[in-house]
């Protein structure tokens, strides 16, 4: 009985992973998208990709791609650590040499500051899938979840289950917006305070280190010059915006700083700030909590960026840095 188990998994495959899969048209099915990404990132069924966390999980890659005449897959994961976005990032360029577009969300994470930054969440990152050999995949595919992801494709590629999973990695995890209920979105708001960057710091501001942002810079140096690379900072709701001149808000025009100097070592690059009282972070009815906005917000994102990268200017977001070979 195991080893028909142990078949059927193999031959399912439910994270499209390992080296000799059949060739089947699987979808992703794991909630957890540390274990469905891997593969979307190696897909030749893309050219671009956004990377972060959940704040940018809403971006759709079908308003992206008319938007950057390219072919996005949104890799934002849940609660993604800086060392998970990383790893994931790393896989995409190996499997895509030359990008057409790359979008890296910054957020409270990406500005810790010290020597060290939180490299895992309680949720299970497979690191043997972010390895460029998977042999190893074999050994992993002997458990009890394996096996239920298995029964879980299977079901999608028989139609006993329904679609529930982006082919391009967008997946809306929030409710219907028919369901915005404006009240509770009100009572979640008012607990939100200031978000504040982990880590030691003290004395100068510019002696600080960020080594999560050294970590994406070294990704960014990875990406051919021709690559458009964007930068933006989240826009949280105004609640967990830190008044100017305070200390927090020193940490964030610190760390605004200092991916504006890894950016400008890359070229055609682009840093764009919605981190900042605007049309967007303003409006409560916007959001859901103080980090999730609604889709239709997700959509003005992508034409935003979109317009930042032409140079153009708006009340939604401000321009940091454009380098001279941005379009």
């Amino acid at each position: 009985m195991a080893g028909v188990l142990y078949a059927f998994v193999v031959l399912v495959d439910p994270w499209n992973i390992l080296p000799f899969s059949p060739p089947l048209d699987r979808l992703p099915v794991t909630g957890n998208q540390r274990f469905s990404y891997p593969s979307l990132a190696r897909s030749a069924a893309f050219d671009s990709a956004v990377f972060g966390a959940s704040t940018v999980r809403l971006l759709r890659p079908a308003a992206l791609d008319p938007e950057f005449h390219a072919r996005f897959a949104n890799l934002a994961m849940n609660d993604a650590t800086v060392y998970e976005i990383s790893r994931l990032f790393q896989v995409f360029v190996r499997a895509h040499p030359a990008p057409k577009v790359v979008v890296l969300a910054l957020d409270v994470r990406s500005c810790a500051t010290g020597d060290t930054y939180q490299q895992f969440t309680p949720r299970p990152f497979p690191e043997w899938m972010y390895r460029p050999r998977l042999w190893r995949g074999y050994a992993e595919m002997f458990n009890l979840f394996a096996v239920q992801e298995a029964g879980k494709e299977f079901g999608v590629l028989t139609g006993l289950k329904p679609e529930d999973m982006g082919r391009d990695g967008y997946t809306r995890f929030v409710p219907p917006d028919s369901q915005y209920d404006t009240a509770r979105a009100a009572m979640k708001l008012r607990e939100e305070g200031p978000a504040v960057p982990p880590g030691e710091r003290s004395g100068d501001p510019a002696r600080w280190r960020f080594p999560a942002l050294e970590t994406l810079g070294s990704d960014l140096a990875l990406l051919p010059a021709a690559t458009r690379k964007i930068l933006l900072f989240v826009p949280y709701n105004h609640r967990m915006i830190s008044p100017p001149d305070s200390p927090v808000a020193a940490i964030w025009d610190a760390c605004k700083r200092r991916v504006v100097s890894f950016a400008q070592a890359v070229p055609d690059s682009l840093v764009v700030d919605f981190l900042l009282p605007s049309p967007i972070t303003d409006t409560d009815t916007n959001y859901w909590d103080g980090q999730h906005y609604r889709v239709e917000v997700a959509d003005l994102l992508a034409r935003d960026l979109a317009a930042a990268d032409r140079g153009e200017t708006a009340a939604d977001y401000r321009i940091l840095y454009r380098s001279a070979s941005a379009p």
